[in-house]
Order: structure tokens, then C-alpha cells, then sequence
């Protein structure tokens, strides 16, 4: 394919996925996906081949939508797909790893052709169950399992599945509001392509989609045949409330003839009774990242540039969840799969990793009733660390890598939920020092304002073990979570008297490089 041509219909490609994102984050009910971009876009051949992703969205959520879309179509097939009809499941092991996280996947037809889908998934407020927390003690306490079905069946919405999605939330409004702008994004997805390839006389998008997926593969193969062959090895350890201590180790192997790169997690911790652990698509989603982000981050992330990089998961792991272990809160592990891979890939490549940062976002969701007696359940919010120091760069502050997703405003939660919040600043001091010092965590203060009890789902991370410095520099400080001063939470949900005041310190990330006295 002519080179112009391509570039000249790959930036058409990004458009329409980034349009679709923005029009997800416009018309979306929850703060979580309007102010936060808790979501993923793309575009996928008909082979649910991810062609491109959004701009926007977070490595656990797009990643994680490259696998949703092939195992979608394995259930339904193309086949038995007609013109208006829109997939939807929010199965922890077909998509991304949670019941909260639902994805759609709208197919786009051309002249009555199946020519590809337009896809997304996003961070719902509410499913049911038990929250965003860890203490359910298997899936089924977790929420509403949707398996892969038909949401729209020939442009019409599927009434059983509406009444049961309907009554089994607490919140159906704030449910279907942000089903609509979904389906709404993926319609847009479809009509962008159609548009694209009446400007450029395509009767599909199957001549282009093979010319980037195949191109991204070869250039991404082609940088890993630069590394150094061998393996290398990384660990990493945390905390969460109770105690409990999650080590994950990592075995990294560069394969220079295949032009692959093999992560191996054999000797990470065993699964945790706490609803924290991982399915495979979402471990895989973040280790790829980690080695995306370090080798050529300027590559498209497609099914061609993720295909050189394998992961291999023990059974009986914390990182590989097996039915019917719970998973709710499984990105307070999740999070952290960058970081032995970093640790190992620093023995080759120390210029182009980061230390350790905080890891896990610390999400918040509450429950209760207002002055009004009316139920509420917030969306999940989120409030980050300090990220790892760099070879050349301090850590930024108040930011989590690797996840990307930004916080929710106060006022924005103030206006929307009965909450009020004492202070929100930063931590100064709390990250790494080192020739570059790590970044600093912040303290974040809230109260309610019903009157009345409520309920707290949390589970902080780095209570006691710091994140890690690199290359001599040193740790960053841990994190508090404490509730009228004391340190009480456990890792489940908590009952609240009405006058509860909680304190959040985030840790601070590792600094980089040994200072010289």
C-alpha cells in the first residue's frame, strides 16, 4: 500500500476511535468515564483484529478490549450478526477482569457486508453485588455476570436483558445512561468508517487493517531483535488492609531470533481470599503495556504490535484467577504487573525504565441515603501516588502510573454525591530521594453530609512496604488510611457512623539514582 495513502488513512482511523471517546466522555452519566476516562475505544477488522485504539483510556481497559472482541465473536460468530444488532458482557474472563467494566461491541456493516466493529468498554457506577471492594468471598457476591448476548437485536433493544440489567442495579438510570452513550459512541464509530471508505472508494477495510496490523508487528519484532538476548529477573512486593503481603515476580525473556519477548510469573503470590485477584486478559493487558511503553512507545497499539509479547502464567497464582475466585478489586494487583518487569528490564535498558511508584490507584465507592432518604452509590474515584522516578526525569506527583485514569474532581463529587471533602494537597517530601527523586503522594480528606451511616468500599495499597527506588535511589514514603485518626480498615467493607471523618496520605514513588555526598 502506498505510503502516503496509509498515513493518510491511519490518521482517519485514529479519529474516528478518538472521536468515539470523546463522545463516550461527553454524554457518559459517570464522573469515573466524563471526568476520570475509565474507558477504551477502537476499531477492529472483520476478524475482531484490533486495528486501532483511542487515545484516551487507560492499558487495563484497551488491552484487555483487544482480547474482549475475539472472544465476543467466538460465542456469537459473524454469522448469526445482522445489520443493528450491538454485543454486550461484562464477563470478568472475557473482557476486562470485573463485573463494573461492561464492554460493547457494535458491528459495522457496508452494503449489508460485515466489514469490522467498532468497540468499548468503560467503568460502570453500579452492578449489583457487593461493590468495588474486596470482600465479597466469591464471584457470584460480586454483582450481575452478563454473558456474551445481544443488548440491540436488529436496532432494537433486547427487552429481557434491559428488565434484567433493570433490577438487579441500584442505580438503573445511571446504568442505561451510560449503556446509551456506548451505543451511541459505537453507531458513530460505524458511520466515521462508512464515511472513510466512501472518501477512498473501499469496498472493506481489509486490505488496511492487514497492512497495519502486519506492519506494526514486523517494526515491533524489529526492536526487541535489538535487546540483548537472554532472561532477566524482577519482583516486586505490596501491602494491603489486614496485612496481607502480595509478591509478584517476573522471569523476562528476549528471544532475538523470533523477535519475541516471553513473561513468565512463575513464583508470584497464590490466590488471595480478598476479591483482588486477576484474570489472564487484564495480566497480559498491563504487561504489555510495561514492554510497550519502554520499547518503542510510538508504534500504534494494535493486534500487531501486541503479538511479540507472550505471557505465561502458573496455575494457582494471584495473577492468573481461576472461577470462582472473587475479583472486584483486581486492579490493586493489577496495577503493580508493570513493576517486575521494569525491575527485570533494568538490568538491560536502566535509561529507559522508571522506579517503583505507588502502584494501585486508592478507589473509593460509597453507599447510603441521603438527607432525602434517597439511595446513592458513587462512582468509583480515584486518588493516585507519586509515580517512579526516571533516568533522566523527576517523578511526577499525584500521578499513577501505569494506569493513566485521572482523578474526579472535588467539586464534581461534591455536587454529585452528599460528600464534603476537609483538604486535598500534596505530600511534599513523601517521594524518593535520588539524582531524581520520586514523586510525591498527596492528603485528601472527606466526610459525608447525609446525617446518617454509610458505607465505605476501600482498599489502599502500600500501607507498609514503600515503593522502591532504582539504581540506589531511595524509597518512597507509605501511604495512611485512617478513619478519625486510626488506622482501621480491613480490606471489606465498612459500616460508618454518620460523624466519620477519613484521612488518605498516598504513597510516594522511588527515586532514581544514588545521591553522592
Amino acid at each position: 500500500m502506498d505510503g502516503i495513502e496509509l498515513e493518510i488513512m491511519w490518521g482517519n482511523l485514529i479519529s474516528i476511535v478518538s472521536e468515539q471517546a470523546k463522545a463516550l466522555q461527553r454524554t457518559a452519566f459517570s464522573p469515573i468515564v466524563r471526568e476520570a476516562g475509565d474507558l477504551a475505544t477502537a476499531i477492529f477488522d472483520v476478524n475482531a483484529r484490533m486495528v486501532a485504539q483511542g487515545l484516551a483510556g487507560t492499558p487495563g481497559h484497551i488491552n484487555s478490549l483487544a482480547a474482549a472482541a475475539k472472544n465476543m465473536i467466538g460465542i456469537i460468530p459473524p454469522q448469526e450478526i445482522e445489520p443493528g444488532d450491538v454485543l454486550i458482557t461484562n464477563d470478568p474472563w472475557l473482557s476486562a477482569g470485573h463485573f463494573f467494566d461492561i464492554t460493547l461491541l457494535t458491528p459495522i456493516f457496508r452494503k449489508d457486508k460485515l466489514i469490522g466493529y467498532a468497540g468499548s468498554t468503560i467503568h460502570h457506577t453500579d452492578i449489583g453485588g457487593y461493590g468495588i471492594g474486596a470482600g465479597a468471598r466469591d464471584i457470584h457476591e460480586e454483582g450481575l455476570w452478563i454473558p456474551v448476548l445481544k443488548l440491540h437485536e436488529r436496532g432494537l433493544p433486547n427487552p429481557s436483558l434491559h428488565q434484567i440489567i433493570k433490577h438487579n442495579v441500584r442505580t438503573p438510570d445511571a446504568i442505561f445512561g451510560d449503556l446509551s452513550a456506548q451505543l451511541a459512541s459505537g453507531k458513530m464509530g460505524g458511520e466515521r468508517l462508512n464515511a472513510m471508505c466512501d472518501r477512498y472508494q473501499l469496498d472493506d477495510i481489509e486490505e488496511l487493517a492487514k497492512e497495519i496490523i502486519d506492519r506494526s508487528e514486523q517494526s515491533t519484532r524489529a526492536d526487541i531483535r535489538k535487546l540483548p538476548a537472554g532472561t532477566y529477573h524482577g519482583e516486586t512486593s505490596f501491602d494491603i488492609p489486614g496485612g496481607d503481603v502480595i509478591t509478584l515476580k517476573t522471569a523476562v525473556t528476549i528471544d532475538t531470533e523470533l523477535g519475541e519477548v516471553m513473561i513468565n510469573f512463575d513464583g508470584s503470590s497464590a490466590p488471595s481470599k480478598h476479591g483482588i485477584n486477576v484474570v489472564p486478559a487484564y495480566t497480559h493487558a498491563y504487561s504489555t503495556f510495561a514492554v510497550r511503553s519502554i520499547l518503542n512507545p510510538d508504534l500504534p497499539n494494535n493486534a500487531g504490535s501486541l503479538t511479540p509479547i507472550k505471557v505465561k502464567l502458573p496455575s494457582n497464582c494471584i495473577v492468573n484467577a481461576e472461577y470462582p475466585v472473587p475479583v472486584n478489586a483486581r486492579h490493586v494487583v493489577g496495577m503493580y504487573v508493570p513493576f517486575p518487569i521494569l525491575n527485570a528490564l533494568s538490568a538491560i535498558m536502566p535509561e529507559r525504565v522508571l522506579a517503583e511508584g505507588s502502584g494501585a490507584v486508592w478507589t473509593i465507592q460509597i453507599q447510603g441515603r441521603d438527607k432525602n432518604d434517597r439511595p446513592f452509590t458513587s462512582s468509583m474515584f480515584n486518588y493516585s501516588g507519586g509515580m517512579g522516578a526516571r533516568a533522566g526525569k523527576a517523578g511526577l506527583s499525584a500521578t499513577c502510573y501505569p494506569t493513566g485514569v485521572s482523578a474526579v474532581p472535588i467539586e464534581v463529587l461534591e455536587a454529585s454525591i452528599p460528600i464534603e471533602f476537609s483538604c486535598k494537597e500534596l505530600l511534599r517530601g513523601s517521594g524518593g530521594s535520588g539524582i531524581h527523586k520520586g514523586g510525591d503522594g498527596q492528603r485528601i480528606g472527606f466526610r459525608m453530609r447525609t446525617g446518617k451511616g454509610w458505607l465505605l468500599n476501600a482498599i489502599p495499597s502500600r500501607l507498609r512496604i514503600p515503593a522502591g527506588g532504582l539504581e540506589g535511589g531511595e524509597p518512597g514514603a507509605v501511604g495512611a488510611f485512617l478513619i478519625n485518626g486510626e488506622a482501621s480498615l480491613e480490606a471489606r467493607k465498612k459500616e460508618m457512623s454518620k460523624n466519620d471523618e477519613v484521612l488518605m496520605h498516598t504513597p510516594g514513588g522511588g527515586g532514581f539514582g544514588e545521591t553522592k555526598i
